[in-house]
């Protein structure tokens, strides 16, 4: 197994048992008129990972690791969107509302897809959640049994919030999980920063990181 330079140490990845998981990589969270800069967001902070995390899919395909994708949002009636999760907050457009690209947060509209350069390929895993982390409430867990994956590589966005979310989630149920600290972004810079340090403390206590440059040689 190819030992990954990463934080706190070396990460061994059998690429037997990994999978690639790609988090809300969706023009609602960055792009201009997204959900994100409804928030009063600078979206060009999320923006640029975008060919980091396109080459860390093309590497993933190429080895034929399992991937998946995951898309925030909720359904026309807002039925599975927590009040309190929808008045958070002061921005002038809440989740449902009409903006430029639809209504924001709302599964089928334009807002929500993935980014185009990021497009799901035939045949992987796409996962629609209604909440941060993407074990609840989805079928991922079976899914990636079913894979037999136990390592997840995480890339996506934002770091403290839905990319930190599912790691933690899926440390709860044993999977070890690996960052790429530049295929993933937060708005703000010290909540990136303090994620990353939160996520390698004592141990490795929620996961490891590294860089795609060093995942890639690791793999050369």
């Amino acid at each position: 197994m190819p030992a990954v330079p990463a934080e706190p140490w070396p990460f061994a990845l059998d690429e037997r048992r990994v999978a690639l998981a790609v988090i809300d990589m969706q023009r609602d969270f960055l792009e201009p008129g997204g959900f994100g800069e409804a928030l009063g967001n600078d979206v060009r902070r999320l923006a640029r990972i975008v060919p980091t995390v396109a080459r860390l899919l093309a590497l993933a395909r190429t080895r034929g690791w399992p991937v998946l994708h995951t898309r925030e949002g909720h359904l026309p009636d807002l039925s599975d969107c927590p009040p309190a999760k929808r008045r958070r907050g002061d921005p002038p457009l809440r989740i449902g509302e009409p903006g430029p690209m639809g209504r924001l947060l709302v599964r089928g509209e334009p807002g929500w897809e993935i980014v185009p350069e990021l497009a799901p390929a035939p045949g992987e895993i796409l996962v629609d959640k209604p909440g941060k982390g993407m074990f609840c409430p989805t079928d991922v867990e079976d899914r990636l049994a079913g894979l037999g994956v136990r390592q997840l590589v995480f890339a996506g966005v934002t770091t403290e919030v839905c990319v930190q979310t599912s790691m933690r989630e899926a440390n709860d149920r044993g999977f070890e999980c690996l960052l790429v600290r530049d295929a993933t972004a937060s708005y703000f810079a010290e909540f990136e920063a303090a994620t990353l340090a939160m996520i390698t403390s004592q141990g490795a206590i929620v996961g490891w990181t590294t860089t795609l440059a060093e995942l890639e040689e690791a793999l050369r």
